[in-house]
């Protein structure tokens, strides 16, 4: 099989762990037999202090023809937060459609968890994270700016087919895996958008009587997944929460630094992206310390879904090991003081 993927290093840390990871993911699809042709895209928050956009007007149309994209990171320290979001990841998962966010927390053998008592595969949840409605919705507004009756509206949106499609793909997943899903949602407070989603969630439960399901506010699904994250199986959660939620996984599992994430289209009718949680981190760009393996897991998320498994095992279970070996190159994220290249070099020659 042969694949065109698109690649946006992006900002910060994201050209560093696109840039040290690239080429083993070529060398290791074509070592399976796999065919990879990546095309690289400089856009991102430099384009957009040089140009004023972070991608051309024609982005999606370029995009559209790829399998799958690559994204580094996106986020700038001289460039609000919310036009970098809004001008290059959101048109991006919004326009083609990406609105499920499967985000796996895992805490490998050989990696630390901030938590006492809990070791290697006690941690193993995944969320599933409406990615394209809720609080991504465009719908909202500001008067009278600068005045002392200036007002934000921001509204929050659920459809009832974008709703149906992220806690359907929840369930699927929850029959794959242990059986139980976990509705967080916040309708004490948010009588009407959450509690459809529960009403949701309530229906569709009815078509998988052999999955579990448990439903908890945000607030205490919050201090759960800190008390009791061996507990969790399958999370589903609105856009806001499943972030916030999924920082919190990923930290717990013992570092950003190597939690992946996807933005999946489904239907095939678009390429799906795919990208490490960790963020732009500009605290340390330059200094080579970013940790790939956010990065080199969401490319074996990338290979699974493009049906490539025996591809994507071999890269997660490389991943696993690596990390397993206490005499492995890791970056300071998980206490060691390797560099980004260090640890993509080892990962290379261990599975090349």
């Amino acid at each position: 099989m042969s694949y065109d993927i698109a690649v946006i290093p992006g900002d910060g840390i994201g050209n560093e762990v696109v840039n040290a990871t690239e080429s083993l993911m070529i060398d290791l699809a074509a070592a399976h037999g796999v065919d990879i042709q990546t095309t690289e895209f400089d856009w991102g928050s430099e384009r957009y202090l040089d140009e004023g956009s972070l991608m051309p007007d024609d982005g999606l149309d370029t995009l559209e023809d790829f399998d799958s994209i690559l994204l580094g990171a996106v986020g700038h320290p001289e460039v609000p937060d919310h036009v970098t979001l809004r001008n290059l990841r959101l048109p991006i998962t919004k326009g083609f459609n990406q609105h499920i966010c499967k985000r796996p927390s895992y805490l490998f053998e050989g990696v630390e968890s901030p938590l006492r008592g809990y070791s290697g595969g006690d941690i193993d949840l995944v969320v599933y994270r409406q990615n394209t409605e809720g609080e991504y919705a465009d719908v909202g507004g500001r008067e009278h700016q600068g005045f002392q009756n200036e007002v934000a509206i921001q509204s929050a949106v659920y459809t009832r087919e974008g709703t149906e499609a992220i806690v359907r793909a929840a369930f699927e997943a929850a029959t794959e895996r242990r059986g139980k899903l976990t509705n967080i949602t916040k309708s004490n407070a948010q009588a009407y958008g959450m509690v459809f989603w529960d009403e949701v969630v309530a229906e569709i439960s009815e078509e998988y009587p052999n999955v579990t399901v448990e439903r908890l506010l945000v607030d205490a699904g919050s201090m759960d997944f800190v008390r009791r994250p061996d507990e969790f199986d399958v999370v589903v959660a609105s856009n806001l929460f499943g972030d916030i939620l999924t920082d919190i996984g990923g930290i717990i599992s013992g570092s950003l630094g190597i939690a992946p994430s996807t933005n999946i289209n489904p239907s095939g009718d678009y390429p799906s992206m795919f990208e490490p949680v960790h963020g732009s981190a500009f605290d340390i760009m330059g200094e080579g310390i970013a940790n790939p393996v956010g990065m080199l897991l969401s490319m074996s998320l990338m290979f699974e879904h493009l049906d490539e498994d025996d591809l994507a095992e071999t890269l997660w279970d490389g991943v696993a090991e690596q990390l397993a070996d206490s005499d492995a190159p890791r970056t300071p994220d998980i206490g060691g003081n390797a560099t980004t290249l260090d640890v993509a070099g080892d990962l290379e020659d261990r599975l090349l």
